[in-house]
């Protein structure tokens, strides 16, 4: 497992909370940087930001070309045929960035791990099995992956952690419905579940930051 290459900022010296951001298909972490840069999270106390690449990868979809994913896209949404072992690869490197942020002395109780498109799906992937509890999960204009087994492999340390979906109306790449399906099962499975829909396409927008803002001050509130 190799580590992944990341851009990091701080907005003071001894960070009391970190929020690692996971970017979409074809991007790399400079992607959210002016997103984060919009966020004023002064009260909390100094946050760091973790912004991984991705590893290059060739993508099905998209006749094999090489780019940075998370994991494959096999097939369309509706043959719904999903890259597990992939899945699986990114969750193991994802883990890592949240055993580093301990190492470096932030409790896992103050890690934020939000994610767009495939990075949403990994938070979830992610967070949802994490064996510690985190201070909350983002994601961002996406979906849940391995729904179906979700319920047998979450961790107990997580189901009381506040989740923030998030998608667009007129997302063209992640149907709206796909994302409320996966937020509904969130909620059969008793998380509390934050949902937001806004009339964009498959992209953020302003009234969504600040949303996020004020959640993130609640999450991270202590």
């Amino acid at each position: 497992m190799s580590a992944l290459e990341t851009i990091e900022a701080e907005s003071g010296p001894n960070p009391v909370a970190t929020l690692i951001i996971l970017h979409g298909l074809g991007a790399d972490g400079n992607d959210f940087v002016p997103i984060a840069q919009e966020l004023d999270l002064a009260s909390v106390g100094p946050e760091r930001f973790i912004f991984p690449h991705a590893p290059v990868m060739p993508v099905t979809i998209n006749n094999g070309y090489r780019m940075r994913a998370w994991y494959d896209i096999l097939g369309t949404e509706s043959q719904g045929v999903q890259d597990e072992a992939g899945l699986r690869r990114s969750q193991a490197v994802v883990e890592a960035l949240l055993q580093r942020e301990e190492e470096r002395g932030i409790a896992s109780d103050r890690i934020v791990l939000a994610g767009f498109s495939q990075g949403c799906a990994m938070a979830l992937m992610t967070g949802l099995r994490h064996a510690k509890p985190l201070a909350g999960i983002v994601g961002l204009s996406g979906y849940l992956p391995l729904a179906q087994q979700t319920a047998a492999e979450r961790s107990e340390a997580n189901q009381a952690t506040p989740v923030f979906p998030a998608h667009g109306w007129q997302d063209e790449v992640i149907e709206l419905a796909r994302a409320q399906q996966s937020a509904d099962a969130l909620r059969a499975m008793g998380y509390a579940v934050d949902w937001h829909d806004y009339p964009i396409g498959h992209s953020v927008c302003m009234e969504e930051i600040h949303h996020l803002n004020d959640w993130l001050l609640r999450v991270l509130a202590r």
